[in-house]
């Protein structure tokens, strides 16, 4: 029995391993098995494998393959950039981010905040911007970093991380961005940019999850998170995922080579899904700006429903989208990052995010479209007709009104 399609618009949460990644990785998991810390030639030539894919990631970044730190995931590259920052700089007790931040920054802030450092959660714009004037009153003598996420995982709005970076190094503070929504999808050049911390998470650009990456530039100090081992240049303790590595590196390799696709095909796509949702669903409308945003990403808020019914029934038909960040799923707040924004609470419970990437087609599209105006409809009916009472429960209403 053949399974049914499945209609995949939720690439910032995770994305579909490559088949070249796959068998990049094949070998490492059955017969290059040795660890690549070992002393003797097996052991080594695994180690050369690891070095070949730490320099594809570099490439990704135009950065030296020695800059570059794997880790496990980009929560944990961007909770080591704000740790070391800290411990270096033991005079400085401050911290510097936004209110839009992914929740590895706003849950690791708010845990800095309980030890007695004090963070400034910098509130944005209407359409998600940082106001730079804010920013650089903000950094005191006595910050020790700033971090900023180069494009948001919700709206894929981007910030202006040169002018950042600039901001902080003439105020004497450390500039560290979150960049994984931004890998595979728009060039990156840390060189222009000038960060002195960037995190990268593998599984956003079609390798496995578990894997992650922080750039770290040349000169800065830098103190562990994890204490072990001299893994990494003892910048990392623990055995090294070896598979996963080599699958990060062809996966940046292919990144690179496909990044034409996301600047034309995905953003017409992209651009294509937007306009038929806005011209067929009455009442619907953009999270945020038009530009300058991910090529792959669109925000939409659905007035008079719930977000989490949408998905419901977008589930029944095939079709995956989300509402917000993976991390946050099941949280029965409105999402921080369109609250931050001024989105009003029904309007942000309503909003659906809708995520492209390289396996996406014209035909998802299409059926996306015939599909979602039907379903809002029906969610809005149900909802005109539950009592005033139990509005907040009209998602549930909604989804067993259609039999989920």
């Amino acid at each position: 029995m053949n399974e049914r399609r499945v209609h995949y618009f939720d690439n910032n949460a995770t994305t579909r391993i490559a088949p070249e990644v796959f068998e990049a990785m094949r070998p490492f998991l059955t017969d290059l098995w040795g660890n690549a810390s070992s002393g003797y030639r097996f052991g080594k030539q695994v180690a050369s494998h690891m070095d070949a894919a730490r320099a594809k990631v570099a490439a990704l970044l135009n950065a030296d393959p020695r800059e570059i730190v794997f880790t496990s995931c980009g929560t944990e590259s961007s909770n080591a950039a704000l740790h070391s920052a800290l411990l270096t700089q033991p005079g400085r007790r401050h911290v510097v981010t936004t209110a839009v931040e992914h929740s590895a920054n706003m849950n690791f802030g708010a845990w800095l905040q309980r030890r007695g450092h004090e963070v400034a959660f910098l509130p944005v714009e209407p359409d998600g911007s940082l106001d730079l004037h804010r920013l650089e009153q903000a950094i005191t003598p006595e910050t020790a970093v700033v971090s900023v996420m180069w494009a948001n995982n919700e709206t894929g709005v981007l910030q202006p991380v040169e002018e950042i970076a600039a901001i902080c190094h003439s105020r004497g503070a450390l500039f560290h961005t979150d960049a994984v929504q931004v890998a595979g999808k728009l060039p990156m050049d840390v060189r222009a940019v000038d960060c002195d911390f960037l995190s990268l998470s593998a599984h956003k650009l079609h390798a496995p999850k578990g894997i992650g990456a922080l750039y770290v530039k040349s000169g800065v100090k830098f103190q562990p998170y994890l204490i072990g081992g001299r893994q990494e240049n003892g910048r990392r303790a623990g055995t090294e995922n070896v598979p996963y590595i080599v699958g990060f590196g062809r996966a940046a390799e292919l990144a690179l080579a496909t990044l034409p696709d996301k600047l034309t095909r995905i953003r017409a796509l992209r651009d294509r899904m937007e306009q038929g949702i806005l011209a067929t669903v009455p009442d619907s409308i953009r999270n945020g700006p038009k530009e300058p945003r991910l090529p792959n990403t669109s925000n939409i808020a659905f007035e008079g429903v719930e977000a989490e019914a949408v998905l419901a029934l977008l589930d029944l038909e095939g079709i995956c989208a989300s509402s917000g960040s993976a991390c946050t799923t099941g949280s029965i707040h409105p999402s921080h990052v369109l609250t931050a924004m001024g989105v009003n609470p029904v309007r942000a419970r309503g909003s659906v995010r809708f995520s492209l990437g390289h396996y996406n087609t014209a035909e998802d599209v299409d059926f996306l479209l015939a599909k979602l105006p039907s379903i809002i409809a029906k969610l809005r009916a149900v909802a005109a007709n539950t009592p005033a009472p139990a509005k907040e429960q009209a998602a549930e209403h909604a989804s067993e009104a259609v039999g989920v």
